[in-house]
């Protein structure tokens, strides 16, 4: 009993420590910012207005301060906290899986709720520059050395495509990739720092183009930048590809764009390190000539040429053919209308996807149909593109990891920094850990552009409610209806004479790019900022010659699409997001006269551009580019 008494005092002595009354905490940082522990002072002599602070806020507490200084009632009201704070904190976790279930939410807020720039309706010039603000690192707003960087791209491009260069400027070339590429022994011994083996003396000659690529066939991505095996394809594309063949592709893969802008994207998505910008783009430049046949059959053939496949005799291309075309009837994906920002807009509905339904390189050839189409319809400085995914009605059915690391490879390796944003709209539970699985493939870059919505209102903070078509849930009437391929649109096509004769003209236009490109680069390299200056102005002028050079050849080298008889893409670099919205004008009576001038949108107010007589020729009929 006596021990039992003894353990009881103690529990007690104990508690009453526990519960002896504490010094208000207010009190106490009142007395460390009034009294300087270094050299304490009473309270006496300090000045009236901290006396005033502290008498007030020590003699005076309230009620609710005064109920915190009895022990029992302070261990109550600060549990009644906890539980609160306890609660409320998994509430708030519960509401944000429900709608990110397994860590969906990847939601950047400064990619949401972007006011628009402009309406985005009617004609829009896509070759003239928009007021809006340009990123850092794109074409108007490069630092210098980002503007550095881009000059060392050309001149190793230059290099590569046989481009001469003076030998002051060949050996600057020859110093971009000397940071990357091992020293061989024998070069040690002859004193040469340079990768494309040139030495110290200064008499020594150019060196060839063989030297070049030969050099820079000794750069090697490590193995987390070799993702998709582009050291490999690189290599194999200086070994087999003539350098005026490499030029002619690179021309080609430009169309419309700006060859700056083209450039600076590869060099973003390599973080700016020339070598590895070089290795992904002849890499591309590869894949579009020897893999896919970008230009010269995907995008030649068109619709038109999916068509003839399916009437064809060929088993396999037949197949091909009508899979090609079957996925552009039923609307799978289709480009409709723009974001806040400008970004044309790609609708992929995924339960219309089922899994053999189509064989893979039908699915593959259609992808690039669409990533090359919406490329057309870029309004400057806008670059990139929203994919949406429709998961209303998804199955496992549906997934289909094939085509899914196919749009991977194609934004991470070939259309670098094209990718403005990706919404998985109403991606039900059974999602979640597929999601996981296609993370663990993407790019951490590429991972933070996709955001999961799960209504209209989180659909708004990227999109105008006016603009979400209804089958999401929005306000837009439209409904995706194919029209079929018209007689005669591509009668284009086998107008040889015509096509040689524009392809000569803009291949001097080219030229005479890089012509301006070199002299631009050799200014700044010696260090002249004046002549450097005044160059940029020329190759503008030249490069706005290019790209309308593109829109006169278009229908000679592309057959018309879905986009181009809907009165979307409209030739000359003129696209209209909304076209039947014009059309609904026209039925009402408000239209103006065919040969009358209309405002484009270019953001810079407007630019006065005659209609095409094309305009007037009925709906049923193709829309033909004309200037």
């Amino acid at each position: 009993m006596r021990g039992m008494h003894n353990y009881r005092s103690a529990i007690c002595g104990s508690l009453r420590l526990r519960l002896r009354p504490r010094q208000q905490p207010l009190s106490q940082a009142l007395d460390r910012l009034l009294v300087s522990p270094t050299s304490p002072q009473s309270l006496s002599s300090t000045p009236t207005s901290k006396r005033f602070l502290h008498t007030r806020f020590r003699a005076v507490p309230t009620p609710a301060f005064q109920s915190l200084t009895q022990p029992r009632q302070a261990s109550y009201l600060w549990s009644i906290a906890l539980v609160a704070f306890v609660l409320g904190s998994a509430t708030a976790a519960q509401l944000i899986l429900a709608n990110n279930p397994d860590d969906l939410s990847t939601v950047s807020r400064s990619d949401i709720n972007q006011p628009p720039d402009h309406n985005y309706l009617g004609p829009i010039n896509t070759l003239k520059m928009s007021s809006s603000q340009v990123e850092t690192g794109h074409v108007g707003n490069l630092t210098a050395e980002q503007e550095i960087k881009l000059r060392e791209m050309w001149t190793v491009l230059f290099r590569l495509f046989g481009v001469k260069f003076e030998a002051g400027e060949a050996q600057r070339a020859a110093s971009v990739t000397s940071t990357t590429t091992p020293e061989s022994p024998d070069t040690k011994k002859k004193g040469r720092r340079s990768l494309f083996g040139w030495g110290a003396a200064k008499k020594e000659e150019p060196p060839s183009v063989e030297s070049t690529t030969a050099s820079l066939g000794n750069v090697v991505l490590s193995d987390a930048d070799d993702k998709f095996g582009q050291n490999k394809e690189f290599k194999q594309a200086l070994a087999d590809i003539p350098p005026d063949q490499l030029r002619e592709a690179f021309w080609n893969m430009v169309k419309a764009d700006h060859p700056d802008a083209l450039v600076l994207r590869f060099l973003r998505a390599r973080k700016w390190d020339v070598n590895k910008a070089i290795v992904m783009l002849v890499s591309t430049l590869r894949w579009r000539l020897s893999e896919m046949h970008v230009d010269d059959d995907i995008m030649l053939g068109g619709e038109a040429g999916a068509i003839a496949q399916a009437e064809g005799s060929d088993a396999t291309k037949k197949r091909i053919g009508q899979d090609f075309i079957a996925q552009m009837r039923m609307g799978k994906s289709f480009i409709h209308g723009v974001d806040k920002q400008g970004r044309p807009m790609c609708l992929i509905r995924v339960r219309m996807h089922k899994i053999g339904a189509q064989v893979g390189e039908s699915v593959e050839r259609y992808t690039v149909h669409m990533i090359e189409t919406a490329r057309l319809m870029l309004p400057r400085p806008v670059e990139t593109a929203v994919i949406i995914f429709d998961m209303t009605g998804f199955t496992l059915a549906n997934m289909d990891y094939t085509p899914v690391k196919f749009i991977i490879k194609c934004f991470e390796a070939n259309y670098p920094e094209s990718l403005g944003a990706v919404l998985i709209h109403q991606a039900p539970w059974v999602f979640s850990g597929i999601w996981k699985v296609i993370k663990g493939w993407l790019d951490p870059v590429v991972a933070a552009k996709v955001h999961f919505t799960n209504s209209v209102e989180d659909l708004e903070g990227f999109i105008d409610r006016k603009r979400i078509i209804k089958e999401l849930g929005g306000d837009e009437d439209f409904d995706y209806e194919y029209i079929e391929q018209q007689p005669g649109e591509n009668d284009p096509l086998k107008d040889t004479a015509k096509r040689d004769e524009i392809l000569t003209r803009n291949k001097t236009i080219a030229e005479e790019l890089q012509e301006a490109t070199k002299s631009w680069i050799e200014a700044a390299n010696k260090g002249d900022k004046a002549g450097a200056e005044a160059w940029r102005p020329k190759r503008e002028e030249i490069i706005e010659r290019l790209n309308k050079g593109y829109w006169e050849l278009d229908p000679y080298v592309r057959a018309r699409s879905f986009y181009d008889r809907s009165g979307v893409i409209q030739g000359g670099g003129i696209v209209d997001f909304y076209p039947e919205q014009a059309a609904q004008k026209k039925a009402n009576g408000r239209s103006t006269e065919a040969n009358e001038k209309e405002p484009v949108t270019n953001g810079n107010g407007t630019a006065e551009v005659e209609k095409a007589d094309s305009a007037a020729v009925p709906a049923e009929t193709p829309a033909v580019a004309t200037n």
